[in-house]
């Protein structure tokens, strides 16, 4: 889909739910990477993050539109137009628009955790760390003693 078929797709729904006129612009903004779309509250332009409609088709890029036409009207209009204000919530309510959007990026799978115990030699202290120690350079802090490795376990 174009920018230009997304301008009128924004104007007809515009028209169409909220019977007012949108005269500003909308545009796929491939920056946008974990929101479905933004209002912007100086030019009134509204951008759209291009990953809705290709991963969830026209239903969820309408309910995008609708969400941040939302944000347009009521801002234009002198009203609250935050999503914690109640203006905002109820014309939500009204267009039947979604409080937010479906996940587009997905979740970065966490690296296996270490898990490092040291004892000390004097006063057998021990101390668990994420991070391996240099047992040379550092030492116990409750006496001052060597330290050395006792144990190390990589947790997944």
């Amino acid at each position: 889909m174009s920018d230009e078929k997304l301008h009128e797709l924004v104007s007809r729904v515009s028209n169409e739910v909220f019977g007012k006129q949108f005269q500003h612009k909308a545009y796929f903004n491939k920056r946008l990477r974990t929101t479905g779309g933004r209002y912007m509250l100086r030019s009134h332009n509204i951008e759209v993050n291009p990953l809705v409609f290709e991963k969830y088709g026209m239903d969820e890029l309408l309910g995008v539109i609708k969400h941040e036409l939302c944000h347009y009207h009521l801002h234009i209009e002198g009203k609250g137009y935050q999503h914690r204000d109640t203006d905002f919530r109820e014309l939500l309510k009204i267009t039947n628009s979604p409080r937010f959007c479906s996940t587009l990026v997905e979740r970065k799978v966490r690296k296996s955790k270490k898990r490092y115990t040291y004892k000390c030699v004097k006063c057998s202290l021990s101390y668990n760390r994420k991070i391996r120690l240099n047992t040379r350079k550092y030492r116990c802090g409750k006496c001052f003693g060597d330290l050395m490795l006792v144990s190390f376990e990589n947790l997944k």
